[in-house]
């Protein structure tokens, strides 16, 4: 049999993230042979997920970061099954380097990062391997991307919610930047304005604010009226721009972005949260 040295073990830890014992273990099934370990770790990472394809992972970390020019962020979302794995160092350096490899190669979508090498294996068969060591259901469940002229990231103490907000200039106060980033996540709009609303949810509106009005034994030809000035106040409250500042509520997030630079904008935003 071959000798296993710890630098051996500590070698095949950083690549694997596999514990001490995990890695001293497929060494010496291995018999020294180092990449027939990391291929141990992993078949034994497809055989938990076998096992546990029908669990619900509801857990994880919520991600957002941006590239060192400020013009592309990334989000994702790595899913386990409990808050203690989710908690795991381990863990969080798997979606850190899961985001990073976003960051560097940008792809399009949830399937190309997946594609994405770590090292010599994907993005997947990364995850796919962690699942085998840490013996829970883990699923990276959601990538989104911004591209703009800057992009600000802000990620909630705990891991748990992020937002992504674009802008149609770069260059201002980074606290401006922030500050609307933060409004996205304390806030949750359904839109920048009133003009990207989904229509099916102008619809839905209308219709909640005609049943209102009916039950308040309004006229049926006053119902519109009452249902569209009930709109007025649903844009106002869930367009991002429309939306009370939440650092000075005299004023909208509009005319915040305006009293910087009358050319300032968000062109863009992402924002996610896990149970809350």
């Amino acid at each position: 049999m071959a000798t296993i040295n710890a630098a051996d073990v500590a070698k095949l830890r950083r690549v694997t993230l596999a514990g001490m014992m995990d890695c001293k273990k497929a060494l010496e099934e291995s018999n020294g042979d180092f990449d027939k370990a990391v291929e141990i770790i992993r078949k034994k990472g497809q055989a938990v997920a076998s096992k546990r394809a029908d669990r619900d992972a509801t857990e994880g970390v919520v991600l957002a970061r941006t590239s060192a020019d400020g013009k592309f962020g990334a989000m994702i979302v790595l899913n386990c099954e409990t808050d203690f794995v989710a908690k795991n160092a381990e863990f969080i350096s798997l979606s850190d380097k899961i985001i990073d490899t976003a960051l560097v190669s940008k792809p399009e979508n949830l399937e190309e990062l997946k594609a994405l090498k770590i090292g010599n294996i994907t993005v997947a068969e990364k995850v796919l391997e962690f699942l085998g060591i840490i013996g829970e259901k883990l699923e990276l469940s959601l990538y989104s991307k911004i591209e703009a002229p800057h992009v600000q990231a802000y990620v909630h103490p705990g891991n748990r919610l992020a937002t992504l907000v674009g802008f149609s200039r770069e260059g201002l106060d980074l606290q401006v930047y922030k500050d609307v980033a933060m409004q996205v996540a304390a806030m949750n709009p359904v839109s920048i304005s009133k003009d990207d609303v989904p229509e099916n949810i102008i619809a839905q509106e209308i219709e909640i604010g005609k049943e209102q009005a009916r039950r308040d034994g309004k006229p049926e030809n006053m119902l519109e009226t009452i249902a569209q000035g009930k709109l007025g106040k649903f844009f106002r409250e869930n367009t991002l721009l429309g939306q009370e500042f939440i650092k000075d509520n005299k004023i909208t997030v509009s005319q915040y972005l305006q009293s910087v630079d009358k050319t300032l904008t968000v062109t863009a935003f992402k924002r996610f949260s896990l149970n809350l």
